[in-house]
């Protein structure tokens, strides 16, 4: 039975971009592209928009709770290229969670006087643990609390924009502090990671209503309004608060910019408000990963250990990922964090496109769309990793790290457990 309206699906789709992303990177892209910050944010919209595109003809046609794994299994079979995409989607969501497991900290030491490394992975863990430890004994409270939250983020930004717009400076958003085309461009997909999650509507298309006519609906709208929501908070952070300030708050930045309007008091609601997103992000993220690893273990393309439940959830999906999360989120640090998950969004996204490409005729989807789509998500991919290679190399070998380890799992277990025990060879 179908309970999920159009209201339901846009919802989640804002949920999934509005997590802990805009709390995290909005630092991030004032330090790479200064007054053009809300350009940047436009910028990573649209490669988010086209994608969408995909999305929403590929959910339409291929409704399944397996949402991108699904669509790229249709569209290249059991391989390499499907399996190493599959579990490169899992390593992705670790990384996500360790964003938001880093933002998180960075807001809750602000109420610290001392901040000492110590306190930074202690707050780290927590954040993860606590959120893991509420998967394994009640999933109930996830699903529930998730649309409440999602109000309070929503109406949170809107209520900054709101109040802070009388006080912009628009001196400090003139094209002279502007950076460079190229590092306004970079800067807009090191922060792609904070639209990410519109894809998460495609694992609901089962329980949506009206799926043909709401699918779409739902994908264009979230990541229009969520445009349109990141784009003025770039321009009412920017032009209240000088760059210098920024720069030296950039992990907190969303709080520094309530204080000219809002005083200290504005400054601590949305630090609270950060905490709370990020640690519901975290905490919705787990679950799907965990889900997420359910069904992939499922299909044979990871350890049948992901496969065990206990009381319907899947116990091992969740250790695994809060495992996993814990060991990237203490050793790397935000920046590196948010390359390397805008870098493997847009890898997949890129995959998804070439598979409703390769799938055009069966979606009912127009190749010329398509094409665009590739090509913004090819080129967003790779003028970030060249682009960012200089100023952070670590990342991008942490990142291209990522990619051997999943093709060689995939080559090795693929051609020797799952081959063996399901009949399949490359």
């Amino acid at each position: 039975m179908r309970t999920i309206s159009l209201f339901g699906a846009i919802s989640i789709g804002i949920g999934g971009m509005v997590g802990g992303g805009i709390f995290a990177v909005l630092g991030e892209a004032v330090s790479l592209s200064h007054g053009a910050t809300a350009v940047s944010f436009f910028i990573a919209g649209l490669v988010a928009i086209l994608s969408a595109y995909a999305y929403a003809k590929l959910s339409v046609a291929y409704q399944s709770e397996g949402g991108t794994v699904t669509f790229i299994d249709k569209a290249f079979g059991d391989n390499i290229l499907s399996g190493s995409i599959n579990l490169m989607l899992w390593l992705s969501y670790l990384v996500t969670i360790s964003l938001y497991a880093t933002a998180f900290s960075s807001y809750a030491a602000t109420f610290f006087e001392n901040k000492t490394p110590l306190l930074e992975h202690i707050l780290i863990t927590s954040a993860i643990i606590v959120p893991a430890v509420i998967n394994i004994l009640s999933t109930s409270f996830v699903e529930k609390s998730e649309l409440f939250i999602v109000f309070i983020k929503v109406s949170l930004l809107i209520f900054i924009i709101v109040v802070a717009t009388p006080y912009i400076d628009t001196s400090r958003l003139a094209v002279q502090n502007w950076d460079s085309p190229i590092s306004i461009i970079s800067a807009g997909m090191i922060i792609f990671v904070a639209y990410e999650g519109f894809e998460l509507i495609a694992n609901s298309a089962n329980d949506i209503k009206e799926p043909t006519k709401n699918l779409p609906r739902a994908f264009y709208s979230s990541v229009l309004i969520v445009i349109l929501l990141y784009v003025l908070i770039s321009l009412v952070t920017v032009g209240n608060v000088s760059e210098k300030e920024l720069i030296v708050a950039k992990d907190y930045a969303l709080a520094i910019a309530a204080k000219p309007s809002l005083g200290d008091t504005g400054f601590v609601i949305v630090a609270l408000a950060a905490m709370l997103s990020t640690f519901s992000a975290i905490n919705a993220t787990i679950y799907g990963n965990a889900r997420l690893g359910y069904i992939i273990a499922k299909d044979g393309k990871l350890p049948s250990s992901l496969m065990y439940k206990r009381r319907e959830i899947p116990f091992m999906g969740v250790i695994y990922t809060t495992v996993f999360s814990l060991i990237l989120a203490n050793s790397i640090d935000l920046s590196q964090i948010a390359i390397i998950g805008s870098a493997g969004f847009l890898l997949i996204f890129f995959i998804v496109n070439l598979s409703a490409y390769k799938l055009k005729e069966q979606i009912n989807a127009s190749k010329y769309i398509l094409m665009i789509s590739i090509l913004f998500s090819f080129f967003a991919l790779v003028i970030l990793l060249f682009h960012t290679y200089e100023s952070n190399p670590k990342a991008i070998m942490i990142f291209l790290s990522f990619i051997i380890i999943s093709l060689v799992f995939e080559l090795i277990y693929g051609r020797y457990v799952r081959g063996h025990f399901f009949g399949r060879r490359y």
